[in-house]
């Protein structure tokens, strides 16, 4: 099983960038999900190095391509996790967001898997931007989704580090 995760990054990213776990770029979570890797020997398409990285990205291609450029805004802070000790901020609703978030569970679940986190899916989606030791989002704040990224929670099959499989950029 790999372990995959769609994101709108707020701050600049590369395809291939890999950065530690406790330490990601601010963003806002699209879809989270684990997904079976391909059967050995399966060739996938060519030239690309990572069979399911270019399977997934070709199930996503159209709905974030859709999506990209998109302006969301900042809403109210929060407290998230079992304690609401995690401080996050918000995102007001969005059709597009919405939309989106909803076409890539869809992407997902075709997928031989499951989503990691059902409970916080459609209905009970709530975009947010996790606070980051010297970063925090101020309420108003308009953001466009010009960074969506496939990334490898577990590259390599080590936990410590995240790496960005595929990166659609509306920036460049």
């Amino acid at each position: 099983m790999r372990n995959l995760i769609v994101v709108a990054f707020v701050e600049p990213v590369a395809a291939g960038m890999e950065f530690p776990r406790e330490d990601w770029p601010l963003h806002i979570t699209l879809v989270k999900f684990d997904v079976v890797d391909p059967p050995p020997g399966d060739p996938g398409p060519p030239g690309d190095g990572d069979p399911l990285a270019a399977r997934v990205a070709g199930l996503m291609d159209a709905p974030i391509g859709a999506a990209l450029g998109s302006a969301v805004t900042i809403g109210a802070e929060a407290g998230f996790g079992r304690r609401g000790t995690i401080p996050v901020s918000l995102v007001e609703p969005s059709p597009a967001l919405q939309t989106l978030h909803e076409a890539l569970v869809e992407a997902a679940r075709s997928l031989p898997g499951r989503i990691s986190t059902p409970g916080y899916t459609g209905s009970g989606y709530r975009p947010h931007v996790s606070h980051r030791p010297g970063k925090t989002l101020r309420a108003g704040e308009r953001l466009a989704l010009d960074r969506i990224a496939l990334v490898d929670m577990a590259p390599d099959g080590g936990h410590a580090t995240r790496r960005v499989l595929r990166l659609w950029d509306a920036t460049s």
